[in-house]
């Protein structure tokens, strides 16, 4: 039988160790044994356990005294105490002590048995909280995820309860609010944490590629397919897939995709053998999906089946008590990369600019602003100048573009106009403009406007932009 846990029996009375130790040995658990309160400490402070399960009368330090000295310790830790004497006193004075309950002496193995496994679940459950708050830390030392404000803090409290599920999750935000970091947030707070994390980018591979990418193909499946490969799904078996911008899927993918999530396997291109997998999918996007089902470039049965536990990730204008601590963790990150030595102590003329941009690029965006800021300095400390123009004066950086030739100015209302089209030619006017003034250069240009360079990859190939 499979362990369910480990368990720690402390009584100084052998029969009632023995009892105990064959009522949950035989149940799957276990089991170590202590005669006394300072054995027990002893033990614990070597391994930790699931539950304790503790006498209240002993000799030496006593039960009480043992379950204080533990909780001291191990304030996470499960300890039942049992006693033949259970009165309402000791009763109080062990929940007091922290004590997760009671059990009085002579008692049902059924007892014994459901006191336990209510400890262990308990136990369990802690265990995850800490591996979340663990892999966030660990998330904010590497990639900046950072939440301080409500949003975040609900975002946070949210993974936590689904993390340890498999059912699928759909991130959906503006690109540069960290999906990906949460998505592997997720991943690392779950059961699967050891196993693989497959990331991948819909829209970065070719879609002719892109199926043989996820779902494999054998030697001679198509023109070029020398080899026999193994599909990402196939790779990510057991553990999590990341499929980014999923509103970029093809119809056809789509459709294997619905299959993979129902039947839980894919047949690989060329071959006639189904592959049985066993992955969690997360999904992630930029787009409004709901528009896209409208509109039917996507489809609506795989967007409900995706959308299990939707979770939106707020735009960082919207979230403006983490700028601060953003902006100082990526100092720490500049100054050890660059070994520069800038002060994390914002002057409020630099914080009030900061706080005060709108972020069109999101938290990447700070990051670049800092990172530029942190290279360009010339004393110790982050001035006005060391920050990005449109960051010092953003309306003036909008309007340059604006005002420049090629892109509209006005537009005459009292002839009646489509919103949406107005809009469209805006941007394409302005990605155009940009492009110009950087020869082409795509990053460039997407630094100039704020953009994330897939968002403006993106744009070009959706509206068509070809080089003047």
């Amino acid at each position: 039988m499979a362990r369910k846990g480990s368990i720690l029996i402390c009584d100084d009375e052998e029969i009632m160790r023995d009892v105990l130790e064959t009522i949950l040995t035989s149940a799957g658990y276990k089991v170590e044994l202590a005669r006394t309160g300072e054995e027990a400490l002893e033990r614990y402070t070597e391994k930790p356990f699931d539950v304790v399960l503790m006498d209240v009368s002993m000799p030496g330090i006593g039960g009480l005294t043992a379950l204080e000295e533990l909780i001291k310790a191990d304030p996470d830790a499960v300890v039942l105490m049992i006693t033949a004497f259970a009165t309402f006193d000791t009763a109080i004075s062990a929940w007091e002590k922290g004590a997760a309950g009671v059990i009085r002496k002579p008692f049902q193995n059924e007892q014994i048995l459901s006191f336990v496994a209510r400890g262990v679940k308990k136990r369990k459950k802690e265990e995850e909280r800490q591996t979340l708050r663990q892999v966030m830390t660990r998330s904010v030392s590497r990639d900046a995820i950072i939440g301080r404000s409500d949003k975040m803090e609900e975002i946070f409290r949210l993974v936590e309860r689904v993390a340890p599920a498999r059912s699928t999750v759909l991130i959906t935000g503006e690109s540069g609010t960290g999906k990906e970091l949460l998505a592997k947030a997720i991943h690392e707070a779950s059961p699967r944490a050891d196993k693989p994390f497959v990331v991948v980018n819909c829209s970065n591979i070719p879609s002719e590629l892109l199926e043989s990418e996820l779902f494999g193909h054998t030697k001679g499946a198509f023109t070029g397919a020398v080899a026999a490969k193994k599909g990402l799904f196939e790779v990510a078996d057991t553990g999590s897939i990341f499929l980014d911008e999923i509103g970029d899927l093809r119809p056809e993918i789509q459709v294997r995709l619905l299959r993979v999530i129902q039947e839980r396997e894919f047949t690989p291109l060329g071959d006639t053998t189904t592959v049985k997998v066993d992955v969690r999918i997360i999904a992630a996007t930029n787009v409004d999906l709901k528009e896209a089902v409208r509109t039917g470039t996507f489809r609506e049965d795989l967007y409900y089946r995706l959308s299990v536990v939707p979770i939106e990730l707020p735009a960082l204008r919207q979230r403006p008590e983490d700028i601060l601590p953003l902006a100082v963790h990526f100092i720490k990150k500049y100054n050890q990369e660059n070994a520069r030595e800038i002060s994390q102590n914002l002057s409020p003329e630099v914080l009030a600019l900061l706080e005060n941009y709108h972020y069109p690029g999101n938290v990447r965006e700070l990051e670049n602003i800092i990172e530029r800021a942190v290279v360009i300095a010339t004393t110790d400390e982050l001035t006005v100048d060391c920050l990005r123009p449109e960051v010092r004066d953003p309306a003036s950086a909008l309007e340059s573009i604006r005002s420049a030739e090629g892109v509209s100015g006005t537009v005459d209302l009292a002839k009646g106009v489509n919103f949406y089209d107005e809009v469209k030619k805006f941007e394409i006017d302005l990605i155009r403009k940009a492009l110009d003034q950087t020869g082409g250069h795509q990053s460039r240009a997407a630094r100039l406007l704020g953009l994330n360079a897939t968002t403006l990859n993106s744009k070009i190939k959706s509206y068509n932009i070809s080089p003047r």
